[in-house]
């Protein structure tokens, strides 16, 4: 985790296992273009495969889409927290999503293996950034803005996630999350156009 901080504001920038793994579901179960926001694929790429044997019987492919989109809401809604509980091999806490279930029984193994690997790469993403002092673009954000409306930080917090997805782009959350690909904050012109608009609203 990278944290910044001032008088009366603060920045953290984590990543989440649970929303890997729930991305990582999502592409392997081929559900594309759903969850508010509707975030690209992962990178490395997860290669789908058809589910409708293992969901036939509990509403198909249309119940798959709307349980894991609930399942994206709560994950968002409680971040940073795990909810609902993943808990293999009977994941009772998706009683109520049996096409889900169904599928996170069948492939939480594999999805759990590379959720793994996606964290020890944000580590390693992390150290790399700490040496080079990467993270300071954050209180530059905040100063800059500072600047321009010649006044002390509104009081805020404001939460990025990064994940490990093929499009180099942030989605903003209401009131105060960002949700970004991992690789965005090496690109700083790139990273500034998404994250700046946001600290002008909360700064």
């Amino acid at each position: 985790m990278h944290h910044r901080e001032g008088d009366g504001w603060r920045i953290t920038m984590d990543t989440s296992g649970p929303m890997m793994i729930a991305l990582y579901t999502r592409d392997i179960a081929g559900l594309e273009g759903i969850g508010q926001p509707a975030l690209s694929p992962v990178s490395p790429k997860v290669r789908a495969s058809d589910h409708s044997h293992l969901t036939a019987d509990v509403g198909g492919q249309g119940s798959l889409r709307t349980e894991w989109e609930a399942w994206w809401h709560q994950l968002l809604k409680a971040y940073p927290q795990c909810r609902p509980d993943l808990s293999p091999p009977d994941f009772t806490s998706f009683g109520n999503s049996p096409a889900l279930q169904r599928v996170l029984q069948a492939h939480f193994g594999a999805a759990l293996s590379w959720a793994r690997d996606r964290r020890s790469e944000y580590a390693e993403l992390e150290a790399e950034r700490e040496a080079a002092g990467a993270q300071l673009l954050l209180d530059d954000l905040v100063e800059d803005r500072l600047m321009e409306v010649g006044r002390s930080a509104r009081n805020f917090e404001l939460s990025i996630i990064e994940l490990p997805l093929n499009e180099q782009r942030a989605w903003y959350l209401e009131p105060n999350r960002i949700i970004m690909s991992q690789d965005l904050l090496s690109q700083p012109e790139l990273f500034r156009s998404y994250v700046q608009p946001v600290g002008e609203l909360l700064a």
